[in-house]
């Protein structure tokens, strides 16, 4: 059932839809009915270019079955549903799953996204953390006005009552990170049923995390996990009542009211004058380099009243000094890919940079490792004004800009942003920022960009998004 345990390396060139010809796992499709295994596979290959696995890809009919499936199926009384998170969340984080470890799951994870060992183990603890508070944080998003339940008392001679938009959720989570799987279960938390389709790239978060959920009382008919090509990706789009998520199918819907696509964080920090930036340099490389820069949440552009020249010049020698190691090193710092595809990403980048000041990687960044794979080394350039077209770039490696700003340029620059941590002592700067509708968190003071807990919204709370709040009133 599911993977088994992970070979240390696989052949490459494994014909991808040729069971026979592997002799490596296969991570099933999990239906209703149980785990499904697809005659069509896609290989999982780590950053050498080495299979490890195999993706057992469901055909559209299949897909369009378990969809059906999920629509006709009944939530699970609330209480139930909050038992089973907090089960599933000591699952995923401690069980054999799928026939993985923890161990070899990280293993795993580490081997195909090219993330530190590290930064996977810490996410492995975010995400099992986030599901057991899956149903606290859900309810956190409900109108101080409104009800969970029409049976409640106050409902009685009308109230308010907390409802679902609809009844089964599309989620198509990216793989950049394992921890941008810890805010679906949310919906199982408030009475969706999920159809999940997992990343080619990493697989392996959401198939152990549906596993977890299913083993702790979740049933097929509750969240399935639906591995397919483009055809039937887009049919669990469209089959589904919601969708959200951040890959390729969920961009293509991005108008759709009915779709929450995850957009990219252009974090920042702006330090204005009166601030020593020395003070809170820390922070700043903290933010940039954390999670290997592969989040949302990490800082891409630092901004800075004054001179940015010193701030560029001290967050390059800072970042200059992590180590180039492969992913499983435990002192590995920063993320590895392919070495094609991390050479695609250093031409990205050089060509946007033209123009600006290159304090670190300017004539490169990608450091080869020898087995096909490279080092994402860090890059700082400084850019000439707030509004530099570079502001907008976010790659998934510590690459940061950093530009000059003036109370004249406004909070303009500063808008566009997921999180942006402001060093401070004007409250009528802050309260712009507080207002500014595009700014989803705002950091007040030497706090680092990443810095999130489990009840708070990360972009909006999810509940947002998957309720509504109707009048009920009976005698």
């Amino acid at each position: 059932m599911g993977a088994q345990q992970l070979p240390d390396r696989a052949p490459a060139g494994t014909a991808t839809g040729s069971p026979e010809a592997a002799e490596v796992p296969v991570l099933d499709a999990l239906g209703p009915s149980g785990p499904y295994r697809a005659h069509t596979r896609q290989d999982v290959t780590d950053v050498t270019g080495s299979v490890i696995a195999q993706l057992s890809l469901a055909p559209a009919l299949y897909v369009r079955r378990t969809m059906k499936a999920l629509h006709a199926a009944v939530p699970l009384p609330a209480a139930e549903r909050a038992a089973a998170l907090a089960r599933a969340a000591e699952l995923f984080g401690t069980a054999t799953l799928g026939g993985l470890t923890v161990e070899a799951y990280e293993r795993a994870v580490t081997a195909v996204s090219g993330l530190p060992a590290r930064v996977v183990r810490t996410a492995t603890r975010t995400c099992a953390e986030r599901v057991g508070q899956s149903y606290r944080s859900a309810q956190l998003a409900r109108p101080s006005g409104a009800v969970s339940d029409w049976r409640d008392p106050l409902a009685r001679t009308g109230q308010a009552v907390w409802s679902r938009r609809g009844e089964v959720l599309a989620v198509h989570v990216p793989g950049n990170h394992p921890g941008t799987h810890g805010f679906w279960p949310e919906a199982l938390a408030l009475g969706y049923r999920v159809a999940v389709r997992p990343s080619a790239r990493e697989p392996f978060t959401a198939h152990r995390l549906v596993l977890a959920l299913r083993e702790a009382g979740f049933g097929g008919d509750q969240v399935a996990l639906l591995p397919c090509g483009h055809e039937a990706a887009d049919a669990i789009v469209r089959e589904a009542d919601l969708a959200y998520g951040g890959d390729e199918i969920i961009r293509g819907y991005a108008d759709d009211p009915g779709v929450l696509s995850l957009q990219p964080g252009r974090s920042k920090i702006l330090l204005t004058a009166g601030t020593d930036w020395r003070d809170h340099l820390d922070m700043i490389v903290d933010s940039v380099a954390q999670h290997a820069g592969s989040g949302c949440v990490n800082a891409t552009a630092v901004l800075v009243e004054g001179d940015p020249a010193p701030v560029a010049g001290a967050l390059a020698e800072r970042l200059a000094a992590l180590p180039s190691l492969p992913p499983g090193d435990d002192k590995a710092r920063l993320p590895v890919q392919h070495l094609k595809a991390a050479r695609a990403l250093e031409k990205f980048v050089l060509d946007r940079a033209r123009g600006s000041r290159a304090w670190l990687g300017g004539s490169g960044f990608v450091d080869e490792l020898g087995d096909g794979s490279a080092v994402l080394r860090p890059a700082v350039h400084q850019v000439d004004a707030p509004d530099a077209a570079q502001i907008g770039v976010e790659v998934p490696f510590p690459c940061v800009w950093v530009a000059p700003w003036s109370r004249e340029d406004g909070i303009e620059p500063l808008r566009d942003t997921l999180v942006l941590t402001v060093v401070t002592e004007d409250e009528t700067l802050v309260d712009a920022l507080v207002a500014e509708p595009t700014i989803s968190n705002l950091h007040i003071g030497s706090h680092p960009t990443h810095w999130h807990r489990p009840g708070l919204p990360h972009d909006g709370h999810l509940g947002e998004f998957l309720m509504r709040s109707k009048t009920v009133f009976r005698r």
